[in-house]
């Protein structure tokens, strides 16, 4: 999971840098972490920053690791989060 989640973050065109305090990347990867947030509403969420379909894959891809992890696990993801 941390490897998809590198590649995505490498993968998606930020015009910020990660840790900088992007109020874009924190709310995309809050709606990765929510199990609640589904894959269509992610990529609702972040059209604009899909060029093409292999792009979309990548996002259904991501946003699957997250939903198959355990409640536990994604809290410890989001407390992570929460303390860079």
């Amino acid at each position: 999971m941390k490897l998809m989640m590198v590649l995505f973050l490498v993968a998606f065109p930020m015009y910020c840098y990660a840790g900088s305090g992007c109020q874009l990347l924190q709310d995309v990867t809050e709606k990765c972490i929510d199990p609640g947030v589904s894959t269509v509403e992610l990529k609702e969420f972040i059209q604009k920053y899909i060029p093409d379909n292999n792009t979309a894959l990548a996002v259904d891809e991501l946003k699957q690791c997250f939903l198959n992890q355990s409640n536990e696990t994604l809290a410890n993801a989001n407390l992570m989060m929460i303390l860079q």
